[in-house]
C-alpha cells in the first residue's frame, strides 16, 4: 500500500513536472495571434495525453477496476467544399473534385483517446484534429482565379454512456483554432487576406459500434452542435470498418465529414467560414484491458 502511494505521488510530481517544462518551451518561443492559440491547445493536449498514461497506469496497479484504454492515431485525406469570406474580400466558393485533390493534395494528423469504464458503462474520450488544406477557388464573373488556405486545430473532450448495446450518446465540447486565407485574381487585380479566429462549440453526440465474429469492428459517430455559442451550426458524421489482429492492436478504414458553418464581425474582422470537409480516414489503435 504504502509502495502504491508513492508511485502515485511520484506520477503526480512527474506529470506537474513535464507539464512546467512544455509551458516553459512554448512562452519561450515567439508567438503570432494564431500561434499564440496553437499553443495553448497544444499544452492542454500534452497534459491530457500526460494525465491519460498516469490513469492507465494507476489502472494496472489496481486490477479491481475495470477500465478499458484506446490509444489511435490516424490520418486523413482532407477535401473542401463551401464558401468563404475574409476580411473585404469577395466570398469565395471551393468545392473539390478528382483533378484538385491529388494536384493539392495535404494531409490531416490526428490522435484519438478513449477510456471505457466496462461495469458502470460510460466513457471518456479525447480527439486531437490538425488539417492543413488548401483548394483551389471557383471562378465567377469577378473572380478568375485564386485558392483558399485553412489550417485547423480543434480538440474535443466527449463523455457517452451507453443506453443499450448498440446505442451510446453524449454530450461534447470542441475548442476550435481556424486560420484562414484567401489569395484571389479578380476584374481588380490581385487580392489576398487572411484571419484567425479561436471558438467552443458545445456538441451532442450519438455513437453505435460493435465487435463481429470477435475480430471484426464497426463503428458509426455522429455529432452536432455550436449553437450560435461557437459556431452558428457544426456537424460530423464518421463510419469505420476495422480488423483486431490481437487484443493489442488494431486496424480500421473509413470515411469522415466534418462541417463548420461560422460567420462572425463585419468588414476587417469579418469571418464567413461554412465549410464541410471530408475525406478518406485511416486508423492504428493500441488497445489495453
Amino acid at each position: 500500500m504504502r509502495n502504491s502511494c508513492i508511485r502515485t505521488r511520484s506520477q503526480e510530481n512527474f506529470i506537474v513536472s513535464a507539464a512546467k517544462f512544455v509551458s516553459h518551451k512554448l512562452r519561450a518561443s515567439s508567438s503570432t495571434p494564431m500561434t499564440f492559440r496553437l499553443k495553448g491547445i497544444t499544452y492542454r493536449v500534452v497534459v491530457t495525453i500526460l494525465l491519460w498514461l498516469n490513469v492507465m497506469d494507476l489502472s494496472a496497479q489496481d486490477i479491481s477496476s475495470k477500465w478499458n484504454f484506446l490509444i489511435e492515431p490516424y490520418l486523413i485525406i482532407p477535401n473542401m467544399k463551401g464558401e468563404v469570406a475574409v476580411r473585404r474580400l469577395p466570398a469565395s466558393e471551393v468545392d473539390a473534385d478528382a483533378g484538385s485533390i491529388f494536384s493539392k493534395l495535404k494531409f490531416g494528423a490526428m490522435l484519438y483517446l478513449e477510456a471505457v469504464h466496462v461495469e458502470k458503462n460510460w466513457a471518456i474520450s479525447s480527439d486531437f484534429i490538425f488539417m492543413d488544406l488548401e483548394q483551389d477557388v471557383r471562378t465567377n464573373m469577378l473572380i478568375t482565379g485564386g485558392s483558399v488556405s485553412a489550417k485547423q486545430l480543434a480538440w474535443e473532450l466527449a463523455w457517452l454512456k451507453r443506453l443499450a448495446q448498440w446505442l451510446e450518446v453524449g454530450l461534447a465540447g470542441r475548442l476550435v483554432s481556424l486560420e484562414s486565407g484567401l489569395d484571389l485574381i479578380t476584374i481588380n487585380g490581385g487580392e489576398s487576406g487572411s484571419i484567425s479566429k479561436t471558438w467552443f462549440d458545445p456538441v451532442i453526440v450519438v455513437r453505435s459500434q460493435g465487435i463481429l465474429k470477435e475480430k471484426w469492428l464497426v463503428q458509426f459517430r455522429g455529432d452536432f452542435g455550436g449553437f450560435g455559442i461557437g459556431s452558428d451550426f457544426t456537424w460530423q458524421i464518421q463510419a469505420n470498418v476495422g480488423y483486431k489482429f490481437s487484443k493489442l492492436f488494431q486496424a480500421s478504414a473509413g470515411y469522415r465529414i466534418i462541417a463548420i458553418d461560422y460567420n462572425k464581425g463585419d468588414g476587417e474582422d469579418r469571418f464567413r467560414y461554412d465549410v464541410n470537409t471530408f475525406g478518406p480516414v485511416v486508423r492504428l489503435g493500441i488497445s489495453l484491458r
